[in-house]
Formats: C-alpha cells, structure tokens, sequence
C-alpha cells in the first residue's frame, strides 16, 4: 500500500471513529429511538430488488425461519422485469449449532393485490422417521406415499404438512406451509374507515 493511501485510510478511519464519538455522546444526552431490529438476509435482498406487495409476508415466513440461527445466507430469484408483481423465489441456508438447516420461500403476488405464499423448512433428524413421527407427531394423520415417504397433516392447520423421508441413518423432515390470498393484516387495519362513536 502506497504511504498516500495509508494516509487517506488512516483519517477516513479517523473521521469515522470522530462521528462514532460525537453520535454516542448525542444519544446519551438527547432521548433516541430504539434501533430498529435488524432484519434478515431474505428481507434486506428482496427489499433492494424493488419487492414490496409480499413483502411483510416474506418477512414473516423468513424470521421465523432463521429463528436461532448462527449466520445464514440466501440465493433470490425474481423477476426482473417486474420485481414488485412477478414471483419471488428463494433459498436460505442456515447454521445452527449442531445442524445445517435449508428453507425455501415463494411469494407471488396476484392482481387483487393479495400474494401466495409458501415456505418449506429441509432439515436432517438423527433418529429414524418413525421414532421423529412418535415423539413430534403423534396427533397428526399420517398418509404413507411410499415405503420410505410419509406426510403428515393437522386438519387445524389444512395448509400445513410434515413429511418424513427415510434417509438412514437418519430422516429428511420437510415442513410445508402455503397459503392463498394472503394480504398484510396491518395495511387492511390501515385501511379501515375510522369508528364512528
């Protein structure tokens, strides 16, 4: 490094931790906002392609996805022509302490201004799919597709299901969710003329 761009780095870096100390003094002395809570991977990238209608969907379906994660990353699809009114598709990778974990999230938007959504959570047990069924599903039905493959359903939950694959010398769990004409609660809330009293 050439000693001019050492100079240049060193009083940018000067300049920043000055900032740094003025911002921290200032919040001690005058009353600040909370921070906001940062968001996660799957948020922020389809924030900055320009998706906004399915928004606080994807945003919900992915921080209860990443929920205890150490670090996770996400590779986005859209369409780039229309970002806010064609389909989003993604894949997020989580670390977990003891576990890779991988979720899908679709969301597409219809003219009515609701979305479809849909999430699956792809994880590994290491125990045998039938022992995962007794301990975690013991309430649900249980349809077997194949000798290997069985999904399981709540009919309080009907968009939701589990599937088991036996993968010795453990078992795939799936879990889907999908839901149709989904619209944010809190901008129909919006929406909403005023009670008259």
């Amino acid at each position: 490094m050439k000693p001019t761009q050492r100079i240049s780095r060193l009083l940018i870096t000067a300049a920043a931790w000055a900032a740094t100390g003025t911002a921290l003094a200032q919040g001690v002395l005058v009353p600040q906002a909370p921070p906001a809570a940062p968001q996660d991977t799957l948020t922020r990238a389809a924030t900055s392609v320009g998706i906004k209608r399915c928004l606080p969907a994807i945003t919900r379906l992915s921080t209860l996805a990443v929920q205890g994660a150490r670090s996770h990353d996400v590779l986005l699809d859209w369409d780039r022509k229309r970002p806010d009114g064609g389909p989003m598709f993604s894949l997020i990778g989580m670390e977990f302490p003891n576990a890779g974990v991988a979720a899908s999230i679709t969301a597409i938007p219809d003219e009515s201004g609701a979305c479809t959504v849909s999430a699956e959570r792809i994880s590994v047990a290491p125990f045998t799919c039938a022992s995962v069924g007794q301990q975690e599903l013991a309430s649900y039905k249980m349809t077997r597709l194949l000798p290997n493959y069985a999904v399981y359903t709540d009919e309080k939950e009907p968009t939701s299901s589990v599937s088991l694959i036996d993968s010795p010398p453990g078992c795939l769990v799936i879990r889907r969710y999908v839901e149709y004409g989904w619209r944010d609660p809190a901008a129909a809330a919006a929406a909403q003329p005023p009670k008259k009293r």
